[in-house]
């Protein structure tokens, strides 16, 4: 038996549920592991609120992320073993394959045996965040020396991991944020500039930092009424990138800039990179690389104990967090 966090309905916090399940051993080329940590992520609330692209059965499990010690393995597991230190990448179905538990269990492709100078809160905070901005910066805009990059939700924990990628590759990242009141940490956290969009002219301030080159990129967790400024400031030949829709409002089609500049405008899904063993392999490499190095270090928000994963849950929805909030289990 183990502890798990499940749901029997959508509904706010409230509805999660730490209950005693039977956990079956692992599968052929599955592997068990004992977590230390979770980290959270925005598409678990959507779950659980029944406005995700996956829709669940109930009870239903939930969980992008965790990180532990490798419990057991199936048949036919050979590069990974009882005793490792390891995290897990982001599943392409989280009712399938659901994180929250003290014991759980996952493809071996999505186990990764992380650097051991991570703590495990930051070993539970990589994976969604940096394997997110990778693909969008590396993988698809191709973002590289010279490149301004505008990253909007950039106190977010992808924000954030997309600000150290940006360095890590020489690329001048901005930071974009609702008020001022997170601007000396977004500094602090690597952002070469800060843009409040409630003080100034969002536009017309890109412009000003990037001259005549403009944003080349620009990564968007937001769309609205964000996307016309954000074009507007974007260089010729630019691609925006889409991976979110927090604003409530409707996104409008910025059809002049995107004629004008002839610019890209595209969705994007982690699961692109997750789903294809060769780019995943080569996003693994990138992001081990730069944890080694000491150039990617996950910012935790705060860590709740597994007995408080409501609060957790309220805190997740409360946009008052600087980083990843994570679970100690």
């Amino acid at each position: 038996m183990a502890r798990v966090v499940r749901f029997h309905q959508h509904g706010g916090p409230e509805v999660l549920r730490i209950e005693h399940v039977d956990v079956p051993p692992p599968g052929p080329g599955e592997v068990q592991i004992r977590v230390k940590a979770l980290g959270l992520n925005r598409a678990e609330a959507l779950l659980r609120a029944g406005t995700y692209i996956e829709r669940p059965t109930f009870p239903s499990g939930l969980g992008l992320e965790a990180a532990g010690v490798v419990a057991a393995v199936g048949p036919g597991v050979t590069a990974i073993a009882p005793g490792d230190a390891v995290s897990v990448v982001p599943p392409q179905s989280m009712v399938r394959w659901p994180a929250y538990g003290e014991l759980v269990t996952f493809p071996a492709p999505l186990v990764v045996r992380h650097p051991r100078t991570l703590a495990w809160e930051e070993a539970a905070a990589v994976w969604m965040p940096y394997l997110t901005a990778y693909g969008a910066l590396i993988d698809i805009a191709k973002l590289g020396p010279g490149d301004f990059v505008a990253v909007t939700a950039a106190s977010s924990s992808v924000g954030l991991a997309a600000i150290q990628i940006a360095n890590r590759v020489g690329a001048t990242p901005i930071a974009i944020t609702r008020t001022s009141a997170k601007a000396p940490a977004l500094l602090t956290a690597g952002a070469a500039h800060v843009v409040a969009t409630a003080n100034v002219d969002l536009a017309a301030r890109l412009q000003e930092i990037t001259g005549p080159a403009g944003v080349r990129v620009v990564l968007d967790a937001i769309g609205g009424p964000i996307f016309h400024p954000l074009t507007a400031a974007m260089s010729r030949g630019g691609i925006l990138i889409e991976y979110g829709g927090l604003s409530t409002e409707p996104t409008p089609f910025p059809l002049f800039d995107v004629l004008s500049k002839t610019l890209t405008l595209r969705g994007y899904l982690v699961h692109e990179i997750t789903g294809d063993p060769a780019r995943l392999e080569a996003a693994k490499a990138f992001i081990i690389d730069g944890l080694e190095s000491g150039a990617f270090r996950p910012v935790i928000a705060r860590t709740f104990a597994f007995d408080q994963i409501v609060d957790a849950h309220r805190f997740l929805e409360s946009n008052e967090q600087f980083g990843k909030i994570v679970v100690a289990v």
